[in-house]
């Protein structure tokens, strides 16, 4: 069964559409004489599958409205800057672009998680020439932006492959050095925003 219902083929135009503004906004920061605002932009839509699964996870009935207005993940982009600055300039051109709303976010660079992880979290509400969910035509639709440096998607990328290998020996000991790792990728990105900072101390 197709969990999004009738809203099933809105949602890769839909991520088509809201990459295309991102890469706008950062065509006209770079216009305008800014660095590029990002590194590499991806996104997808949630499988089937993983869709159902997380709203049985949740406790929600598997429906498109649970999919589509509960999840709210169902459409995902990460945006991988290269200096942690970029993220949050980032951040303040999607607060103040006209076709979104953040309705929620989660900053977990200056709040790291337990384990380590590093990214910054958002929930858009996007409007779109589609119908959704409601029957509404410009039709709302959420979409999460996740917003992080290089060395924080390369040490997400490896602690997301690791944590799906089983009978590890020292789980403990694993937890501890990828906490570590985590500390000393961040304390890296801040010593190449300085550096960044102090070779365009003159511009």
């Amino acid at each position: 069964m197709e969990i999004y219902g009738p809203c099933a083929d809105n949602l890769p135009l839909i991520l088509n559409d809201v990459l295309d503004r991102i890469k706008q906004l950062s065509s006209t920061q770079v216009a305008n004489g800014h660095p590029k605002l990002y590194e590499h932009l991806i996104g997808r839509v949630k499988a089937n599958d993983s869709m159902t699964e997380k709203c049985q996870r949740k406790g929600y009935p598997a429906t498109p409205e649970s999919a589509l207005r509960k999840c709210r993940d169902a459409v995902g982009i990460r945006v991988v800057c290269n200096f942690i600055d970029d993220v949050y300039r980032c951040i303040d051109l999607l607060r103040d672009a006209d076709w979104c709303t953040i309705v929620k976010e989660k900053d977990y660079i200056a709040n790291a998680k337990p384990n380590g992880y590093r990214s910054y979290h958002l929930i858009l509400d996007v409007v779109t020439p589609y119908q959704d969910i409601d029957g509404h035509t410009p039709g709302h639709y959420f979409v999460e932006i996740q917003l992080r440096t290089i060395a924080m998607d390369s040490w997400a990328s490896l602690e997301h492959e690791m944590k799906y290998k089983h009978n590890i020996d020292n789980p403990e000991r694993i937890g501890k050095e990828l906490r570590r790792c985590a500390d000393q990728l961040a304390a890296c990105d801040v010593q190449m925003q300085t550096i960044r900072q102090l070779i365009h101390e003159n511009d």
